[in-house]
């Protein structure tokens, strides 16, 4: 445990200067930065070559910060995450609290619970939501374990988390559904 207390700790320094981190999460390695602060958030879009028009996933520890960052939630959503058999992430209309470059211009956000250690002690001790996105140049394929980040990315972050970078379990992207206006759920990516 000390291990992945001393990863937060230097991660979370990072991110509260306005940093980028290469870390962990339930799905692939992403990039990350503090979800409220547009600077950050333009650094992660260099960082990847990607255009700013395009929306960013959020981080966030528990369903209850939800109602942070999402003005008119899903009336049943804990009961609806509870039972997702792996990592989902949901659309949701009308964002609050978010820097405005990480959201589309509808302004939907697209957040996912996590239940992988070091992201949830990290975003409990952040209290703020951690932008996650794949680390990878944009257009690229999405490295599945460690060993298949660029050298271009890890040049480019604040911090490269030393937590589980010798897990060679393949990983795959999370699931993404959307929520519409009548609480109908549509199925983005499979």
């Amino acid at each position: 445990m000390d291990s992945l207390n001393t990863e937060v700790n230097k991660a979370l320094a990072v991110l509260e200067r306005g940093g980028c981190i290469l870390y962990p999460t339930d799905t692939v390695w992403g990039l990350g930065c503090d979800a409220t602060n547009e600077e950050a958030v333009s650094k992660i879009f260099k960082i990847k070559e990607r255009e700013e028009s395009k929306s960013l996933v959020i981080l966030l520890p528990d369903v209850y910060s939800i109602f942070n960052y999402v003005a008119d939630p899903y009336p049943n959503l804990k009961n609806l995450i509870q039972h997702f058999d792996r990592p989902t992430t949901i659309i949701y209309q009308h964002a609050k609290g978010i820097a405005s470059n990480a959201l589309p211009a509808e302004k939907s956000v697209a957040i996912r619970i996590v239940n992988e250690p070091f992201c949830k002690l990290l975003l409990e001790r952040m209290n703020k939501p951690l932008i996650s996105t794949s680390a990878n140049i944009s257009g690229l394929v999405a490295p599945r374990i460690f060993t298949e980040i660029d050298p271009i990315i890890k040049d480019r972050v604040d911090y490269i988390v030393q937590y589980r970078q010798d897990d060679h379990k393949i990983a795959k992207p999370s699931r993404i559904i959307k929520l519409d206006e009548l609480g109908n759920i549509i199925v983005i990516r499979a």
